[in-house]
């Protein structure tokens, strides 16, 4: 089964690649007993050995540490409280680094922990300092352990779900490839264990037309936080971003040298007119089960990726469609100015980050459609937008008393979400 798509994607080069692997709860750790399955984390011990005997430089985003602290408690379930979770993650969280400290140590390959929340990098300077950090760890030959800060930080500045984190981690350090070990083999068109007919996914080259195919509604495992839903996600995130991203089962680490392998020497990819490819014979291929999200041909970098990715939102302008175009102009690019803005929603601070919806009406001046186009850092607070929208450049200093900038958002700080203003 096909999809058409017109999309182009260039494989990275083998010298020396960048490669995040985000390993899940349920390779971890048992989900009924909790203990640790060595066989598997021994397995993916050696593999990023093996990686980095070949020059690669390898980080893991490992889940496990609330499981991790469920055994040493000798509690059975994982409980719903937040500030309870808290606490077993941090009596987790440092029996889960020792545990890999331990495994790379018989090697006497060093790890470090570096446990990050979401607001560690909604700020510019602490982005670029956690960057320069990990790059750090790297260049020092170190494997970099990432984690979720789940001691300290509030639900609603969490990223959710170490497949998000290490979505965000692989587009810091623009990786070559993110692989996300899982329970079972590839991506689905349906639940493979209630459905017999499912088929499997190997190739994606377009997010949102796979997304209309496929059926991910199943919770991840008891003790997880996720589910193939947030693999999607991470999926999207990581390859807007340029980076390759591959789901494949945790159980079988090994199998990632073989994807790696068939990926340089040219016989992983379908032709890249084929949005979605299902039902692939990757094992008369003799690959592995597994499933490839290209990158973007035109994927967002540093800055704009952080202000799209990074940043909490923090509220909302709406302009109207005149601005819409010129924003989205391929031509014109234009910065947001006060003229075209209509109404601003909840409270923010210049510098922050806020969505762009345009609103468009029919010939009665009706609302008939709120169109998301974009993000972007604001110059001005929300009280001061709102009292200068609708107005030119040239008198907001007749309104405000002083003009910071003449635009609301300049072009260099905004992202588009919308390609054409259709």
């Amino acid at each position: 089964m096909i999809y058409k798509n017109n999309q182009n994607n260039h494989r990275p080069t083998r010298s020396s690649l960048t490669i995040v692997i985000k390993v899940g709860t349920t390779t971890i750790c048992d989900e009924k007993t909790h203990y640790p399955v060595l066989s598997n984390l021994s397995s993916l011990v050696e593999l990023v050995l093996k990686l980095k005997s070949q020059g690669h430089r390898v980080v893991l985003v490992s889940s496990a540490a609330v499981a991790t602290g469920l055994r040493r408690l000798n509690i059975d379930e994982r409980p719903t409280k937040m500030s309870t979770l808290q606490a077993i993650s941090a009596v987790g969280q440092g029996r889960l680094i020792r545990l890999y400290d331990d495994l790379f140590g018989q090697f006497h390959q060093p790890v470090a922990q570096v446990l990050l929340t979401k607001n560690d990098l909604s700020e510019r300077a602490q982005y670029l300092n956690a960057v320069s950090c990990l790059e750090e760890i790297l260049e020092l030959g170190v494997v970099p352990i990432v984690n979720e800060n789940d001691t300290i930080c509030p639900q609603e500045i969490r990223f959710g779900d170490n497949d998000t984190l290490s979505a965000i981690t692989a587009g810091m350090l623009k990786a070559d490839y993110l692989f996300l070990l899982t329970d079972v083999d590839c991506l689905y068109t349906d639940n493979p264990r209630t459905n017999p007919d499912a088929k499997n996914v190997s190739v994606c080259h377009d997010i949102q037309v796979l997304q209309e195919l496929v059926c991910v509604t199943s919770r991840g495992s008891a003790l997880g936080t996720g589910g193939m839903s947030t693999k999607l996600v991470a999926a999207d995130l990581a390859t807007a971003a340029g980076v390759r991203t591959v789901i494949t089962h945790g159980a079988k680490p090994e199998n990632l040298m073989k994807i790696i392998e068939a990926d340089d020497a040219g016989t992983l990819m379908t032709p890249h007119e084929l949005a979605v490819v299902t039902g692939d014979d990757l094992l008369a291929r003799n690959l592995p089960l597994h499933t490839l999200f290209t990158a973007k041909d035109n994927p967002l970098y540093d800055r704009k990726w952080w202000i799209k990715h990074g940043l909490h939102t923090a509220g909302r302008v709406y302009i109207d469609e005149g601005a819409m175009r010129a924003v989205l102009s391929r031509k014109q690019r234009s910065s947001l100015f006060a003229a075209g803005i209509v109404d601003v929603e909840n409270n923010f601070v210049a510098n922050q980050a806020v969505m762009i919806i345009c609103r468009r009406k029919n010939e009665q001046g009706e609302v008939v459609e709120e169109v998301d186009i974009g993000k972007g850092l604001v110059n001005y607070s929300s009280i001061e937008i709102g009292r200068i929208k609708g107005c030119r450049s040239q008198d907001i200093t007749d309104i405000l008393g002083y003009m910071d900038a003449e635009c609301v958002i300049d072009r260099d700080n905004l992202v588009r979400t919308l390609d054409n203003p259709v």
